[in-house]
Parts: structure tokens; sequence; C-alpha cells
């Protein structure tokens, strides 16, 4: 089956060598099955609570690749489990972790990231994270996680915008709340997102029973994304 956009555009970000990558809350495993394919890590990790998904993705994976249980560390590894309980801990402190949750709610997603920085706090860890709303919410809430950016994109995708974020423990590139390198507005798509995400939040405004000053604050941030692309492109 074909990658959707946003799940290629995931795939192109997925750049670096890494020992681990977690597909998270995967689904079908066509992310994964694509990242296995190329071999963009030494272990995929296909993680999911829907136990009948996790079994017939399984039986595939055997099919695709039959060898990988006699193997002493196997190219992939299906997991039928909450994302927060990813074992880490198995594996040595050096060896390096990408996990990939995308598809599910800002609020959740802000949960199991929490969560897996708070059990594995000396990790080395990155994430490509993309939720499907709350993106401000999310911004705000990694920033506080410590997390810096490594790079981030914008897509639409059946006439919805996701913002794809890149992020490691090890960046010191602090995150924006309203996104920094995602932006081209030169681009129509760009424009209509940033207009209708402003269009969003002064709706907010008018229904708050009184003036709210951190709503207000978003406004402004928002309004501020043009100069903030151009000073984006003017440094490289």
């Amino acid at each position: 089956m074909k990658l959707s956009q946003r799940l290629s555009l995931i795939d192109k970000m997925v750049d670096g060598e890494y020992d681990h990558i977690w597909d998270c809350c995967c689904d079908h495993g066509l992310l994964g099955t694509r990242l296995l394919k190329r071999g963009a890590a030494k272990t995929i990790h296909f993680v999911d609570v829907v136990e009948d998904l996790m079994l017939a993705l399984e039986s595939k994976l055997q099919r695709f690749s039959p060898a990988n249980i006699q193997q002493a560390k196997p190219r992939w590894q299906v997991h039928y489990l909450d994302v927060a309980k990813l074992p880490l801990a198995q594996y040595g402190h050096s060896q390096r972790h990408l996990i990939i949750i995308a598809g599910i709610g800002g609020d959740l997603l802000i949960e199991l990231v929490s969560k897996i920085l708070t059990d594995y706090p000396d990790k080395k860890l990155e994430f490509i994270l993309c939720p499907v709303h709350h993106n401000y919410k999310v911004r705000s809430q990694v920033s506080k996680l410590k997390l810096g950016l490594v790079h981030e994109c914008l897509i639409k995708e059946n006439k919805r915008f996701y913002e794809v974020m890149h992020l490691s423990t090890l960046s010191s590139t602090p995150v924006s709340l309203v996104g920094s390198q995602m932006w081209d507005l030169s681009r129509d798509d760009d424009r209509y997102y940033l207009t209708k995400t402003l269009a969003h939040y002064r709706r907010m405004q008018q229904n708050a029973p009184t003036n709210d000053a951190e709503i207000e604050q978003i406004i402004s941030q928002y309004q501020a994304v043009n100069e903030l692309s151009i000073q984006h492109k003017l440094h490289g």
C-alpha cells in the first residue's frame, strides 16, 4: 500500500543512523515497513495497543522477513503495548533511539512524551511528532520538557494541515510555539494555514467570557510569523 503524503514526509525526515526506531501507534505498520525496507535503523519496532492489528502485522512481517526470528539482533519487533511503556531500559545507554508518534491528539501525545522522558531522563532520545490538533499546546509542552528542535515541516493532506516536528534531547535549538523552520509564506498553503489558525484563535477570543491574555499572546505570536519566516530565510 502506498504511503500517504504525511507518512512519506516523516519517512524523508528520518535521515540519521539509529539503533532503534519506534513506530508508535503504527496501525497497519506502513511507515515502519518503509523504514525497514530501506534499513533506516538496526531494529524497527512496531508499537500499538490494538492486539488484532499487531498480530496481523506480525504475520505480514514474518512473510516479508522470515529469517528475522533467527537473528541475534532482529531487524524488527512487534510490541502490543501502551506507548507510555516503551521498554527502552533493556537497551544500552549509548544506543540511539528515534520515537515516532503520529496520528493522535495533542493531549495524549504530550502525556506519552512526558512519561517516556520521565522514565528515561538520561537516555539520548529523538522524537518525530505529528499531532492531529493542539499544535500550539504540544509545542509549549515539549519546550518545557527541554526538547530542542532538529527540523520541522508543514504539510497539507486531504484538506487538513499537519505540523511535523523532529525533536531531540541533545538539541539546543528552542522550539518555537508557533513554528519557525516550517513556514514558507511564498506558498499559498502556508499563507492559508496561517490565516486559518489566526481566525481560530480570534474566534476563541471573541467567545471568551473575559479578555484572555493568553489568547491575545498567541494571536500576537502568529501575527509575527511572517517576520519569523523572513528571519529564518536570512539566516539560512
